[in-house]
């Protein structure tokens, strides 16, 4: 960590306390620094495209959160861009990078479980009663679960499917909630060249944790209590909602979360023709007819697999699966998934890699 580029004075000042590194009010004070090589752009949604371009010209390599853009002609823009001044764009942190995937992909491709015919993804979170900006809250700019949450289910079952989606059905739940008035959640059916099929299902309503089916392990990798909570409350509780937003920024490496396994996005089952695979935040239980048995996934730190991923694309100009092509085919079906309710029929796709 050489540098950052941070609005809030305070997250500024606990970034240079901590790295012992300049933090710059904006982007274009970042990439002049001739000790910058690469940036992790981690902004709102509907400023990827600005802050990643920004990057690009300025001869950086690119780790842009997900989803790439909102827009799919804007992730575009990014990868002719990246493609045109030789860096590298690597879309995420999402979830298909996770210890667990990689070893049900190993799994998978070591003929375990013979050839993957169906996979299920189920997760419930609180996520629209954590404090939100009017972005956020806004399906147009990127807000909901949609281009937030979708994302990270689309490109861990990709990620399994190992071959290109080809169409998506789906139901969204809009505005159940009238005082949070955007997609809160989803289910969609996606069907894969191979002949495989998987379903995805979320619901950000806060009311089921869908950690108690994980082991009571949160989405971050670390340990809960069990107990129910009233995930709603702590929102009721705060009287500005921007302000609370913007005040949760770095403050020290102390303070962030403390992982003890690997993340994970709810319950993932991959059903094939010779056994099933269950992925944990431990590792993979591999159920066959004649036994079951459990193959650990080892922890080292928290989204290891996302840097050595990035610092192998830069350093050793290894192809990254999470490249540009991958988020805009993976932003493809985020969009599909809105057009196929909307119109409540299937949508056919045309920017999908394996």
């Amino acid at each position: 960590m050489v540098a950052a580029a941070e609005p809030h004075a305070a997250h500024r000042g606990a970034f240079s306390e901590t790295f012992q590194a300049p933090a710059y009010t904006d982007i274009s004070a970042l990439l002049a620094d001739p000790k910058v090589e690469a940036v992790y752009v981690s902004t709102p949604h509907g400023l990827h495209k600005e802050h990643a371009l920004a990057a690009i010209a300025a001869g950086k390599h690119v780790l842009v959160e997900k989803p790439i853009t909102v827009a799919l002609e804007d992730a575009t823009a990014l990868i002719d861009a990246a493609d045109a001044a030789g860096v590298q764009l690597v879309v995420g942190p999402s979830h298909s990078f996770d210890g667990p995937v990689a070893l049900a992909c190993a799994l998978i491709e070591a003929q375990v479980i013979g050839r993957v015919r169906m996979i299920h993804a189920l997760y419930a979170t609180d996520f629209l009663y954590r404090p939100r900006t009017a972005a956020e809250l806004d399906t147009d700019q990127g807000g909901g679960v949609v281009f937030s949450q979708a994302v990270h289910q689309i490109d861990l079952v990709r990620r399994l499917a190992s071959s290109s989606a080809t169409q998506v059905t789906a139901r969204t739940g809009g505005a159940w909630d009238p005082a949070r008035p955007t997609e809160g959640a989803y289910s969609m059916l996606v069907d894969f060249t191979s002949g495989a099929f998987a379903s995805l299902t979320y619901s950000g309503y806060a009311h089921f944790d869908g950690d108690r089916l994980m082991d009571n392990i949160s989405e971050l990798g670390t340990l809960k209590d069990g107990q129910h909570k009233d995930a709603r409350g702590g929102l009721r509780a705060v009287n500005d909602e921007l302000a609370h937003k913007t005040s949760r920024g770095f403050t020290s490496l102390a303070a962030c979360p403390q992982a003890q396994t690997h993340e994970h996005f709810g319950q993932v089952m991959v059903f094939g023709e010779h056994g099933d695979l269950r992925l944990s935040p431990h590792g993979v239980e591999i159920n066959q007819s004649e036994a079951r048995r459990f193959q650990a996934a080892p922890f080292r730190t928290t989204r290891a697999e996302v840097f050595d991923t990035f610092y192998n694309a830069i350093r050793h100009g290894e192809r990254a699966l999470q490249d540009g092509r991958w988020g805009r085919a993976s932003l493809e079906i985020c969009h599909a998934l809105r057009v196929s309710a909307h119109q409540g029929t299937t949508i056919s796709l045309q920017h999908q890699t394996n």
